[in-house]
């Protein structure tokens, strides 16, 4: 955190247009994405016979019903975080087990979707963006290809308010590259969100489907979740989980552009 931090306040002197043209994106796609992932889960409910979150005013797109403040704020600062999970009440669902695995799915599953669909559209309009000169140069080497595509993808996630000029002189179509950077941190962040809450940790998603593959057998006491809680925060802000779930997110980020490339 404290390295995030730094790098933050660095960019902050040297280029505050770019920083605040980069916290407007990571303010809009880190809301969307933990908003979008609570109301997959309350709409699974719902369709499950559970009316909890709709009654409670959780299936809607205003951010002060599900945004957790330390969640949130870990989002911004650690690169990882959580939203205010949503209310399920499991008597009401018609078939306990399969309901119960569907709502506490629902969550990755829309990430994992948005993930996908935001890395097809940034592989393609990196392309479009570029040109077609520039990847015909590389048409025979699929590594080359990726590494080109990876270095606009960090330009653009990571740069200042615009791309470079002596950059965008050589582009096909210079002013993709806006919505190209909504694109890239949403797959990112969805990525990041997805495989953050598949660890089997409560009150992640990723405890309740082990919970539920063991058939209702891991009980706690409210006095256990509350440790675990602040034991993964101290997790976080020691670096250690950052760094497992960078090198799983790069793996399967890498894999799946290199699909695309393919493509």
């Amino acid at each position: 955190m404290i390295g995030r931090l730094e790098t933050y306040g660095q960019w902050l002197a040297q280029d505050p247009a770019g920083f605040a043209v980069f916290m407007v994106y990571l303010a809009a796609t880190v809301l969307l994405s933990l908003i979008l992932h609570e109301c997959a889960h309350g709409w699974a409910a719902l369709i499950s016979g559970d009316p909890t979150a709709k009654m409670l005013g959780r299936l809607t797109l205003n951010p002060l019903k599900h945004l957790d403040p330390v969640g949130t704020a870990c989002m911004f600062l650690l690169g990882f975080g959580w939203a205010k999970p949503v209310p399920v009440n499991p008597r009401n669902f018609r078939n306990p087990r399969r309901d119960d695995f569907l709502v506490s799915v629902a969550g990755i599953t829309v990430n994992l979707t948005l993930f996908v669909i935001c890395a097809a559209l940034s592989v393609l309009g990196i392309r479009i963006m570029m040109g077609g000169e520039l990847y015909a140069m590389n048409a025979g080497n699929l590594a080359r290809k990726q590494e080109l595509y990876e270095v606009m993808r960090d330009l653009l996630a990571y740069g200042g308010a615009a791309l470079p000029a002596e950059l965008t002189a050589y582009m096909a179509v210079p002013w993709l590259q806006y919505v190209l950077r909504f694109l890239v941190m949403m797959q990112q962040i969805n990525l990041t969100l997805a495989i953050f809450n598949l660890l089997p940790i409560p009150p992640l998603d990723g405890f309740r489907l082990l919970n539920n593959a063991l058939q209702g057998r891991l009980r706690m006491p409210r006095q256990t979740y509350q440790i675990i809680r602040v034991a993964m925060l101290v997790l976080f802000l020691s670096g250690w989980l950052g760094r497992g779930l960078s090198v799983a997110t790069d793996a399967l980020d890498s894999a799946v552009t290199r699909v695309f490339l393919l493509i």
